[in-house]
């Protein structure tokens, strides 16, 4: 059985009901956002970049943080990379001060990794992203299947194993 959750505050929920651990493949070389329009395009641009657009989402991270959460996050990226993965890299350094454990696996190297984004809560919880063709997200699919379940903590293993650090990654 499955169900799908809209953006909005059924889905925000889930950042604040988990007990430990929240973990997130990321798969595009782009998403679009209306909340980051501006900041990514003063970031193409080279000017300074507004990052208020952000603190919500580094409030909570922190607060998590604070509690003992950790919230850890896998992106898969084409090299060399789109200017959207740089910008992204340039906001890890944010969420990474804050508490969120960001990396990088290059794609040729996450060949045996699905191709769609998932949130995966506490080992136990799955919700499959899914995106219009424009790259705007429509919302999540939480998936209860056991062996479904299990497979995405084996991919999400897999894909930590193998993935760079936020420095390493934007050194290069």
């Amino acid at each position: 059985m499955t169900r799908f959750i809209e953006p909005g505050p059924e889905f925000g929920e889930l950042f604040r009901a988990f007990e430990h651990t929240a973990y997130r493949l990321e798969t595009r070389d782009t998403y679009k956002s209306a909340n980051e329009a501006e900041a990514l395009r003063q970031f193409i641009a080279g000017e300074s970049v507004d990052m208020d657009w952000f603190q919500n989402w580094l409030t909570m991270i922190r607060a998590a943080t604070e509690e003992g959460r950790r919230f850890r996050r896998v992106r898969v990226v084409s090299i060399p990379l789109t200017a959207y993965s740089a910008f992204g890299i340039f906001c890890a350094k944010y969420t990474n001060e804050a508490g969120e454990d960001i990396r990088y696996l290059p794609r040729e190297q996450a060949a045996d990794l699905p191709e769609h984004d998932y949130w995966l809560f506490d080992s136990r919880k799955l919700v499959r992203m899914h995106f219009g063709r424009d790259e705007t997200f429509l919302g999540g699919e939480v998936i209860e299947d056991p062996a479904v379940i299990v497979q995405h903590n084996y991919w999400r293993d897999a894909a930590w194993h193998r993935a760079v650090r936020r420095d390493d990654i934007a050194a290069q």
